[in-house]
């Protein structure tokens, strides 16, 4: 059977069960981006209420009384409390909105309850964005609302069956219409922060780095394909691939297991907290600038190649912060896209030159752990030649180590004892980069040389359609730091010992396909996948620069370009208002104009029936003119002769195969003839 003979069952149903289908399909496309957001009782509950209302409305059958519908609505509430612990804030409120749609089309019995329905879709149509304001969402809320608008104006159609795309056409040429008014203020709008952006819990999940890292949890994050930040150079050649190191959290603290950064609780119950000496830094060259957009993770630190001396342009005036570590941070978590400008030394030196007693923590080692490692460090200490070296020499004999001893870079280690270093020096020697970095510093530091493990993303990709370089999550990367006597800290990646194409050419590790990834290779060519996916990120990236990230700068620098010297928020109000003024006055002389394109005839008629009750006779709007026309002959009499006659010859240019006069004759005679009034009614003979 067709499509088309599958759905004429549905044709056939009274326009009342036709059109609360659709409005439940519409329904449905607004909340279906919530359920990962919604408990799982309140997706279960409103996929069952939609689809009990459709089952009603299909069999013609009556809707559930009030009581029964206070029941559900008392339930609702409650089982909202006991999931959120409370009925207020973002996550309670996008419930209950969710619910209390559902519930309402249980009430769909006159126009009043529909334009109730419609109103709450718009609600939750909105609360989308409350999670999300990605190109897809945005694009699926789009249709969404032209689904809504079509519902809306199909309930003001009440007679007969209108088609739906008769409904949809009129609902886009409304969106067409407003589209201009909705881009103006998209454009001219102030936005203040902190005002300005949407509300996010602090307990909302997140994806990517971590102010601490556990062994084996990185290797999760190249199974993730998704956008970390996306980078855009300032005119110029790029750096080379294996420069590209984005700095991101510190972690000097470890009990074992996890590394943790000296600013988390964790790690100063375990490190003993002592704060890290200043970072020293001392730059050479002229810098690399680059503008940054930083997806949202929750957290504060801001992404920058090693290393930036100075602070990130931040927008709305935020400030950056740098601590004695090299790390940058903004003064509150960033939940939305952020982007920023920043400029990069890539040649430098950082650190104290001589050891202080504040380095003390980046020797430390958890006791009675990895006592083969410490016993690997105490041969090393005992061969002169190494000694003699000094820190260098420990760092590069570490490194021989790496490549010459058989170790090997994998997604899939196994799972790693209480002895991590251990295990990867002399049991498994096969790991991914926090396994190396990690069994590295720890050999470090039992050879007494201060080191730390750096965590961020290296490498990236060139998008040949907009020319950003794009970082994934699949890019996060752990390296180490060790200090060395009069240079300070000097950075060394051990992952590019094991497997030296991570670092410079950027090969990354796959993780396994299954049976469906495999089939779909021999079905569409890889090489079409990932040109789809280059089109993809072009267009988000597009998506994110010119419309999330459309700041109260980007405003600024387009009123400077209309030749505002010094803007303010206070010219984006006057200018907008300018605007809405122009655009009300050209909305009124386009409703003058669609004016005078009706009919001049009914025009005519119109004046002739408002001339005839200004005297008294007020006649229905269905009277032909032939019938005023008696009308007035017979309940005004003489005066209303001139005024009959003409409303005949009225009548004879539209029917007339061959009139008398024209419109333009009947519209001078108009304005000459003498009317009859209220104080000649009567005087007539009858």
């Amino acid at each position: 059977m067709t499509l088309a003979g599958r759905l004429a069952p549905l044709s056939r149903l009274p326009r009342d069960a036709r059109d609360t289908l659709f409005l439940l399909a519409v329904i449905a496309c607004c909340i279906a981006p919530l359920a990962a957001h919604l408990p799982a009782w309140a997706s279960a509950m409103t996929a069952t209420l939609l689809a009990w209302r459709g089952w009603l409305a299909v069999g013609g059958r009556p809707l559930p009384g009030r009581w029964l519908t206070a029941l559900l609505l008392a339930l609702v509430v409650l089982l909202t409390l006991l999931s959120h612990g409370t009925i207020v804030g973002r996550d309670a409120g996008v419930t209950l909105i969710v619910m209390l749609l559902a519930l309402k089309t249980l009430e769909l019995r006159a126009r009043r309850d529909a334009m109730v329905v419609f109103f709450l879709g718009f609600f939750t149509l909105l609360a989308n964005f409350f999670y999300s304001q990605a190109l897809p969402i945005a694009a699926l809320m789009l249709v969404a609302l032209l689904g809504l608008l079509t519902a809306l104006v199909n309930a003001h159609m009440p007679v007969g069956r209108p088609p739906f795309l008769q409904a949809m056409r009129t609902a886009a040429h409304m969106m067409l219409l407003g589209a201009p008014l909705m881009a103006l203020l998209f454009v001219l709008f102030p936005r203040m922060a902190p005002l300005w952006g949407l509300p996010v819990d602090k307990t909302s999940a997140r994806t990517g780095l971590s102010a601490q890292m556990s062994i084996g949890s990185m290797a999760s994050l190249v199974q993730d394909g998704s956008v970390a930040l996306r980078v855009r150079f300032d005119g110029g050649e790029p750096p080379a691939p294996q420069e590209l190191y984005f700095r991101g959290p510190v972690l000097t603290a470890f009990n074992g297991r996890e590394w943790f950064a000296l600013s988390q609780p964790e790690a100063r119950a375990v490190a003993g907290w002592a704060a890290p000496t200043a970072a020293n830094l001392q730059v050479q060259g002229a810098p690399l600038g680059y503008e940054l957009t930083l997806e949202p993770h929750q957290q504060t630190w801001l992404l920058t190649l090693d290393a930036a001396q100075a602070p990130p342009e931040l927008p709305h005036g935020g400030r950056a912060l740098m601590s004695p570590e090299l790390q940058w941070s903004a003064t509150r978590p960033i939940h939305s896209v952020l982007r920023y400008r920043a400029e990069s030394h890539l040649r430098f030196t950082h650190g104290p030159q001589r050891r202080t007693p504040q380095m003390q923590p980046y020797v430390q080692l958890p006791p009675e752990l990895n006592p083969r490692t410490l016993a690997l460090a105490r041969q090393m200490q005992a061969n002169p030649r190494l000694a003699a070296g000094g820190a260098q020499a420990f760092v590069d004999d570490a490194l021989r180590r790496l490549r010459s001893g058989g170790y090997r870079y994998t997604l899939e280690p196994g799972l790693y004892g209480a002895h991590t270093a251990d295990e990867f020096w002399f049991d498994r020697k096969e790991g991914f980069c926090e396994h190396i970095a990690s069994a590295f510093v720890v050999l470090m530091r039992a050879l007494d040389v201060p080191a730390r493990i750096i965590t961020g993303y290296q490498g990236g990709q060139q998008n040949p359609i907009d020319g950003y370089w794009t970082v994934h999550q699949s890019d996060a990367h752990a390296w180490a730091e060790v200090w060395i006597a009069g240079r300070g800290w000097v950075r060394v990646d051990p992952t590019s010992a094991v497997a030296p194409g991570r670092v410079g050419q950027l090969q990354r590790l796959q993780a396994p396909r299954g049976m469906l990834g495999t089939a779909m290779d021999a079905v569409v060519s890889p090489t079409l996948v990932q040109h789809l996916r280059t089109v993809w990120e072009a267009a988000n990236n597009g998506w994110n620069q010119w419309v999330l990230n459309y700041t109260q700068a980007r405003q600024f620098d387009l009123l400077k370009t209309l030749g505002f010297a010094a803007p303010s928020w206070l010219d984006l109000v006057r200018l907008l208002g300018l605007l809405i003024c122009a655009a009300a006055l050209a909305g009124a002389l386009w409703a003058l104009w669609e004016r005078s394109r009706q009919d001049p005839w009914q025009r005519l008629l119109l004046k002739a029936r408002a001339r005839l009750a200004r005297a008294g006779l007020a006649l229905p709007a269905h009277l032909p003119p032939r019938a005023m026309a008696s009308q007035a002959r017979e309940r005004l009499g003489a005066p209303a002769e001139a005024a009959a006659q003409w409303l005949l010859r009225l009548e004879q240019t539209r029917y007339a195969p061959q009139p008398d006069a024209t419109l333009g004759q009947l519209r001078r005679e108009f304005a000459r003839l003498s009317w009859p009034t209220a104080q000649s009614r009567g005087t007539g003979t009858p």
